[in-house]
């Protein structure tokens, strides 16, 4: 459980870090002033600060010069966060101030956090696709002609209600070691050994998570051309890798492919009854990156660009507080061709704020009271 949550705080660190990193970057290129840029959350631990030329380190609440960019450490490890001059709308009459940029500035800053998350798994996929990422598909000929696919397995793609196999145990996901001790890997090969052996018992060897389970399957007398004797659904699953090129190209398709996955899936919550239900909290996913983390580091690569992604697209949602709710209201004041009444503003994002960490409260303790270890308690 300790190594989990090390995991899960080193990933989300890293996330966050990047996003504001992509703040920090366009911020500075843009010429606006930079309080601090720091690594974690308050209270500083230590820092550094170039004066006329010169480093000098800055201890925890030291006094420090406001004209030059503290880089930080601090005590919470959660990401990090950076402090632009005049982004809460004050300090307007300094030049460098966020409020006295054009435009496409102060968007572009806004929308630079998204950006690097999206940046950020694309070269994670690359990467990933050069050494060689997990994928599964449906038939051999869906794969891409220009990747090498390699230790080839047969996966479980479903299993039929009611069906033999899911009596057994058998479910979807499972990766099939085995049949009655026989290594198979072309599904023709397994569909007509599963025939042969209409009425009897088959002991499939899965894997299933990290876990290798033994699952006797007694096969049925009757057949369809929908069920079979077994009723299960089968592809392939194993590792595809390509040349460096190619490797960037796959990446930035699978980056989009992954984002449409994403778009589709919040909007599923927002129009179907599912609302609150589907959508996961730190613990959640502080959960499912523990057992990805079991399946080695590769799948543990694509879990986190997959968080990378699922960051970028929630700071977009036009909601206050978010970088998507501030880049709003940057349209709007756009539109209107003068500055927004700051107040009104400020109050729409501390609001919004309060709102985002009373869902976060919620889906925290729905996330709680689901787990195993808790209800064991009761």
């Amino acid at each position: 459980m300790l190594i989990t949550i090390l995991i899960f705080i080193v990933i989300l660190s890293l996330l966050v870090f990047v996003h504001e990193l992509g703040h920090f970057v366009v911020a500075k290129r843009s010429g606006m002033g930079v309080h601090e840029f720091g690594f974690g959350f308050p209270p500083r631990l230590i820092g550094l600060q170039k004066i006329e030329g010169r480093w000098r380190v800055v201890w925890r609440k030291q006094e420090t010069s406001t004209e030059a960019t503290i880089y930080s450490i601090n005590a919470i490890p959660l990401g990090g966060f950076v402090k632009i001059m005049g982004e809460d709308n004050d300090e307007a009459s300094d030049p460098k101030s966020f409020s006295n940029k054009s435009f496409g500035a102060r968007f572009l800053t806004l929308a630079a956090g998204v950006l690097m998350n999206v940046l950020t798994a694309w070269v994670i996929f690359s990467v990933g696709f050069m050494i060689g990422l997990p994928v599964a598909v449906n038939e051999l000929a869906d794969l891409p002609s220009n990747g090498s696919f390699s230790e080839q397995q047969i996966l479980i793609g479903g299993v039929l209600e009611g069906s033999p196999a899911e009596t057994a145990g058998l479910t979807e996901g499972d990766i099939i070691l085995s049949v009655d001790d026989q290594s198979i890997i072309e599904i023709t090969g397994l569909q007509e050994y599963i025939q042969s052996r209409q009425g009897e018992t088959i002991n499939f060897e899965v894997k299933r998570l990290n876990e290798v389970l033994e699952v006797p399957v007694t096969t049925s007398l009757e057949t369809s051309p929908e069920q079979g004797i077994v009723g299960i659904g089968l592809g392939y699953y194993g590792k595809l890798n390509f040349n460096p090129p190619q490797a960037i190209i796959q990446g930035a398709k699978t980056t989009v492919n992954q984002l449409q996955a994403i778009f589709t899936g919040l909007y599923d919550i927002f129009t179907t009854k599912e609302g609150i239900q589907g959508v996961g909290g730190p613990v959640k996913i502080a959960q499912l990156t523990g057992q990805v983390a079991d399946l080695g580091l590769l799948p543990l690569l694509q879990f986190t660009a997959f968080l990378s992604l699922n960051l970028a697209i929630l700071n977009t949602l036009p909601f206050p507080a978010l970088d998507g709710g501030r880049m709003l209201f940057l349209i709007i004041e756009k539109l209107r061709g003068k500055p927004n009444n700051q107040k009104i503003e400020q109050y729409a994002n501390a609001i919004g704020f309060m709102a985002l960490l009373l869902l976060m409260l919620v889906i925290t303790a729905r996330d709680v009271s689901q787990l195993e270890s808790i209800k064991n308690l009761f």
